[in-house]
């Protein structure tokens, strides 16, 4: 049929008073989740549809994967949580930041203190009622020394959580933070029932819908909750998420009629895909971005001229246009994207620079360099192939990369983290503090490239409860070149979530592009047509 666009809103200009800004807390600092409104013929969406069924397939989902928030590893996983159970904050399609557990939010006497109302009535799919005491729990388990959660580094910010009666919370924070609100919008911080103090069921929550079955990494079928208290939403009786890791196989899934919705469409055939009868294309600018860490606590990434060196040996403008087909932009080594609130537009775009390469390979006192680069087929499309692409590039530099072909299954768990360098990908968060809390702050727990910079992380503490709009720019701009210049990571691409819809799926007339699959919310937001 053909290719639906939607791009994302540039909020990088926008002012704001101090006034304001404690009121809406966080959500005037989302901007990478802001898509525009629909592009051609779909832009008039239909009215939801109640009834009826759908399927979605992605190629996420491990055979390692859990009904627990805080064994989060796949995309898979992230889409179930937010299907069966709530948050207290979520990010709308259009990026602001509201309520949904909590009735309401506002800080204390300053950032340090968060005071959450939670709706009445509200029931779990077992019948409990959720109250603070649900809250306390699910949240609490984060903190702590020996949490594996990928929020911790977030949570170990709380001093205290209390409840005042059934329906209030409140959060102490060791440091002031204005995004603290947008922080509690992630599905690893889902609500479960609990009970003593303990978490009664991970596989039972509040959500739209309940979980029917599972099988890691194969499938998830999903049964819409009647008593649920959001009547904007909902609208399957059914639904299913399906692993499929091949994209051929994902796409002739769609073509034939198996599944409705298919994610991560190889974008090298993607207009073909949407010549095809009652097919479309919706192509949605985002924060995603493909990244190659090095684990800079290991030699010879422990190096700072040899990460240079290879920053400058890859030809960013060749991986945009052969690996996506220009579905993305350009990537600067730093993972905030042009439409964050506080984008750096005066770092200089790195270039592929094998001479200039040469030189930083020099003063780290070498004339040639020969690396392993782990990367697996269907971790995203193109992974492998950007991997032996960037091989090329860099021969050109005296640099020998090999390229590590390893399995699909099991790659977040042996691979991520684990080897010295590999391929990776983040979709992007909705504020810079959390996009640089998760990722490259020296205490958390998903910091890939097991960087630490005793500035950078100065500097995120400062900058979260820091009021003065020009003064925090500043500090995030300060954090993106050193993130650019003295991180462990290369980002050579911003890529949009591109997926493949049949006529049957009844997409709204904004769809989120924080994360893939709508924010990941797709089940809930979608309908069927037919």
């Amino acid at each position: 049929m053909g290719i639906i666009n939607k791009t994302l809103c540039d909020f990088s200009n926008q002012k704001v008073s101090r006034r304001k800004f404690m009121q809406a807390g966080s959500a005037l600092g989302i901007a990478s989740a802001a898509p525009g409104l629909l592009v051609g013929s779909a832009a008039q969406a239909a009215m939801p549809v109640k009834g009826g069924h759908l399927s979605v397939a992605m190629p996420h989902g491990s055979s390692s994967d859990s009904t627990d928030p805080i064994q989060l590893i796949s995309g898979h996983s992230i889409m179930m949580f937010y299907s069966i159970h709530n948050t207290l904050t979520e990010v709308t399609p259009d990026g602001q930041l509201v309520p949904l557990l909590a009735e309401s939010y506002e800080p204390g006497a300053d950032p340090t203190e968060w005071i959450f109302k939670l709706r009445s009535g509200v029931t779990f799919h077992n019948g409990k009622s959720v109250t603070s005491d649900d809250v306390i729990t699910s949240i609490g388990r984060h903190i702590g020394e020996d949490s594996a959660s990928s929020m911790k580094a977030f949570i170990e910010n709380v001093d205290s959580i209390t409840k005042d009666g059934d329906l209030v919370v409140k959060f102490k924070l060791k440091e002031g933070n204005v995004d603290f609100p947008v922080i509690l919008s992630d599905s690893v911080l889902s609500i479960l029932p609990s009970k003593d103090g303990a978490i009664e069921a991970f596989d039972v929550g509040c959500g739209v819908y309940r979980l029917v079955e599972f099988q890691p990494g194969q499938y998830s079928k999903y049964e819409r909750y009647a008593d649920h208290y959001k009547t904007d939403r909902g609208f399957l009786d059914t639904a299913e998420l399906l692993t499929i890791a091949d994209a051929t196989a994902r796409q002739n899934a769609l073509i034939t009629g198996e599944v409705d919705v298919v994610g991560d469409v190889d974008r090298a055939t993607a207009e073909r895909l949407g010549a095809t009868a009652d097919i479309d294309i919706l192509n949605v600018q985002s924060p995603k971005h493909y990244t190659f860490p090095m684990r800079v606590d290991l030699p010879p990434f422990d190096n700072n001229h040899v990460r240079m060196a290879l920053k400058l040996s890859i030809d960013r403008e060749a991986v945009l246009e052969t690996i996506l087909s220009g579905y993305g932009s350009l990537g600067n080594d730093q993972p905030i994207s042009p439409n964050n609130r506080y984008f750096n537009h005066e770092l200089e775009q790195r270039v592929y620079d094998p001479e200039k390469a040469k030189w930083h390979l020099k003063q780290a006192g070498l004339d040639s360099l020969e690396v392993e680069l782990s990367a697996a087929d269907n971790l995203y499309k193109g992974a492998t192939d950007t991997a032996v692409l960037y091989s090329e590039h860099a021969k050109a530099s005296g640099i020998n990369i090999i390229p590590n072909q390893v399995p699909d299954d099991g790659y977040w768990k042996d691979v991520w983290l684990q080897h010295p360098w590999c391929a990776s990908y983040w979709s992007g968060r909705p504020t810079e503090d959390w996009m640089f809390t998760q990722a490259y702050s020296g205490s958390s727990n998903w910091n890939e490239t097991y960087w630490k910079n005793e500035r950078f992380d100065e500097l995120l503490v400062a900058a979260k409860s820091e009021l003065d709009e020009n003064k925090r720019r500043q500090m995030y701009w300060e954090m993106q070149a050193l993130v650019r210049d003295d991180g462990g990571a290369v980002i050579a691409s911003f890529a949009n979530h591109v997926s493949g819809v049949s006529s049957r799926a009844g997409i709204p007339e904004v769809v989120a592009g924080n994360w893939n699959y709508d924010g990941y919310k797709l089940i809930e937001r979608w309908w069927n047509k037919s």
